[in-house]
């Protein structure tokens, strides 16, 4: 995100909300095109991955995630290797595509920062689960994401799950 921002809401598919911004920097035709650009690309990013966790496509899933990449979570007080967590979360993939359970990941996005080739975003997630036969499990929960380009592909190096949110304040971001 740059330093003096205009903030437009778009909604795109798969109910992801995200904000775009441009510049007052003088400037700002340049900035502009790469900003522009760089959000067009990391909207497609947020997309495919609530995709894939929707399709229960693992596969795609680590795909955006960086090989070298950590997950933080505040509420859990660790961090971890990605690779660790997908391990961990890979059933829950399985089981989605087959059937046994149903999950959904939106994202709100309410600060985006970056360039060509790097971006820090924060914002929330609504992850939504239920196993055949259960109620469903709605959290909310704050998020930072850093995220880097390489060979033309966005993934995520760190997530940081920070803490939980309320539904109150994933409706605020709507606004």
């Amino acid at each position: 995100m740059l330093l003096c921002p205009l903030v437009a809401w778009s909604v795109l598919g798969d109910g992801i909300q995200v904000m775009a911004e441009e510049s007052k920097k003088p400037d700002a035709v340049a900035v502009d095109a790469v900003t522009t650009q760089r959000l067009r690309e990391l909207d497609e990013y947020w997309s495919r991955v609530s995709k894939a966790v929707r399709e229960g496509d693992f596969e795609a899933y680590q795909a955006t995630c960086h090989p070298l990449g950590t997950l933080v979570s505040g509420n859990k007080n660790m961090s971890q290797p990605l690779s660790a967590a997908l391990a961990r979360w890979k059933q829950e993939f399985t089981d989605t595509k087959r059937g046994a359970m149903k999950a959904r990941v939106e994202f709100r996005l309410s600060r985006r920062i970056g360039d060509a080739t790097t971006a820090f975003e924060t914002g929330i997630f609504r992850y939504e689960s239920q196993r055949q036969g259960a109620e469903p499990k709605v959290e909310y929960v704050r998020l930072e994401a850093l995220l880097l380009k390489e060979n033309g592909r966005w993934q995520i190096m760190m997530e940081h799950q920070r803490e939980s949110a309320t539904e109150q304040e994933w409706q605020a971001l709507k606004e």
